[in-house]
């Protein structure tokens, strides 16, 4: 099993910048890959970044050029961060790993609210 918790959300301003954490515990050596979904009231769960095993990453169009995905293998902490955030990032963020190649796991989610 792979733990997850999420910390880092908060409210800012349109322009701004925040930067997630999410932190892996259990059996973190089984992890294939990591990412952030987001889910705004009303929609559908969507895919924002994810990073592979191998380094490899992948971002929604929407985020492209203004997010970026990293992870520090020391700690097992994945980040996100968050530049020139727009109000309709608004959502709630969830952290996600897959590991053994089809188990999931998610952390509690973050909100992450931007203001106009």
């Amino acid at each position: 099993q792979v733990h997850l918790v999420e910390s880092g959300g908060g409210l800012v301003q349109a322009g701004g910048s925040l930067r997630l954490s999410c932190a892996a515990s259990g059996s973190i050596f089984s992890i294939n890959a990591m990412g952030w979904y987001r889910q705004a009231p009303g929609n559908q769960r969507e895919l924002v970044a994810t990073i592979t095993s191998g380094g490899s990453t992948n971002y929604a169009d929407s985020v492209k050029g203004r997010f970026t995905i990293s992870r520090d293998n020391a700690k097992n902490t994945v980040y996100l961060q968050m530049n020139s955030l727009k109000p309709e990032d608004t959502a709630v963020y969830y952290c996600n790993s897959v590991w053994y190649g089809t188990h999931e796991s998610w952390g509690q989610g973050t909100q992450v609210t931007v203001s106009s």
